[in-house]
């Protein structure tokens, strides 16, 4: 998934993108508020990690003109603030959750993988489709119940794919969410790791629907979600 970090504590943000990146997600950081109202308007991010006390333009106005655009990315504000009026305006302007400073790297990391599931309609920590399941809180799939040894990538195509079973991802799509850098980001990549996933978990796991991308599970239907 890629997620978009907010907080200019240098400290602090690169923290929580190594966090990010340790458990399989794409991490990007932003130090103020207009750097990160841009980044959130115009590219396509699955989640987003605001502080509220930010050079340039305060998080809330940041929240409050993603959502005046018609953002609808869950936004997870993060902020010393604990007053109880803080986060009322928070929550009022379309925040999703609110966890105040300071925290443990656990409980944030527990706050993201529910807002992400609960994005995508998903209800546990771990997703199942047929014998393939991957448990988000320790980042490690399995077939048939046993562990498969998969790649940083091709664990986070597997991730971003069972968080959207039964749609055609295009492959574009799938390459801005995986990679963090422009120059890994071509349709030759994404072929080469659905071959070594296929592999792995089984021929028909990744499926392709020719001009529209890879899915698993059904086209329009759920899967299974336990």
């Amino acid at each position: 998934m890629r997620i978009l970090v907010v907080e200019d504590e240098s400290k602090v943000g690169e923290e929580l993108r190594r966090a990010l990146v340790a458990a399989g997600h794409v991490a990007e950081l932003a130090r103020d508020g207009e750097a990160a109202w841009f980044l959130g308007d115009t590219e396509d991010f699955d989640l987003a990690v605001l502080d509220l006390g930010l050079p340039k333009l305060d998080g809330t106005q940041v929240l409050k003109r993603w959502r005046a655009d018609g953002r609808a990315l869950p936004v997870l504000i993060l902020t010393a603030r604990d007053g109880w009026s803080e986060k009322v305006e928070c929550i009022d302007a379309g925040a999703d959750d609110y966890l105040v400073k300071p925290f443990r790297i656990e409980e944030f990391m527990a706050r993201v993988r529910a807002l992400l599931r609960r994005a995508t309609g998903h209800g546990s920590a771990t997703l199942s489709l047929g014998d393939v399941a991957i448990d988000t809180r320790i980042s490690r799939v399995l077939l048939g119940g046993v562990p498969v040894d998969l790649s940083p990538m091709e664990y986070r195509l597997v991730h971003y794919l069972m968080h959207h079973v039964g749609r055609a991802v295009p492959q574009i799509e799938l390459t801005e969410h995986i990679y963090a850098q422009d120059f890994e980001r071509n349709a030759n990549a994404i072929e080469v790791l659905v071959a070594r996933i296929r592999r792995k978990l089984g021929d028909d796991f990744i499926k392709t629907r020719r001009g529209y991308g890879y899915y698993v599970g059904e086209l329009g239907e759920p899967g299974e979600r336990t």
